[in-house]
């Protein structure tokens, strides 16, 4: 099991590897295991969530590297809203295909902007996260 310091670590050391301006914080009320919040250029984690995800998504990854795929997931978000200026007022007033629409742009291109942060030996496991992710949303 991973605690918060465990996880405040691994997030810490990765940003100072990339050389990534972004805060980070733990946050007891997330639904998800991380999340980026590109208003306070923030990611939240919520540590009994990763471990959660951890245990339903069964594959042979240290739970560090598990943490730092989810990671490079949520600085894809950081890296699309850095590359694009998405009219953020669509998802608060937007019409349900729009929204729907918008949200499908920035998730993909979250996973793929991610992707290229991911080192090489890790790549094949966020593939296979990313894929497995998308299965267990679509179980709820």
């Amino acid at each position: 099991m991973l605690y918060i310091w465990d996880i405040e670590k691994i997030i810490k050391n990765t940003l100072q590897e990339h050389n990534l301006d972004i805060n980070y914080e733990f946050n007891n009320d997330l639904s998800t295991p991380m999340n980026y919040n590109v208003s306070t250029n923030t990611i939240k984690f919520h540590y009994l969530q990763i471990n959660g995800y951890i245990s339903k998504i069964k594959w042979k990854e240290t739970d560090e590297n598990f943490v730092k795929i989810i990671l490079y997931h949520e600085i894809g978000y950081y890296l699309t809203f850095k590359k694009h200026k998405h009219d953020l007022k669509t998802l608060m007033y937007g019409e349900d295909e729009e929204i729907a629409a918008l949200k499908s742009e920035i998730e993909t291109n979250a996973w793929e902007y991610g992707r290229t942060m991911v080192p090489e030996q890790l790549v094949n496991s966020y593939d296979r996260v990313r894929e497995l992710d998308g299965m267990l949303i679509e179980g709820l």
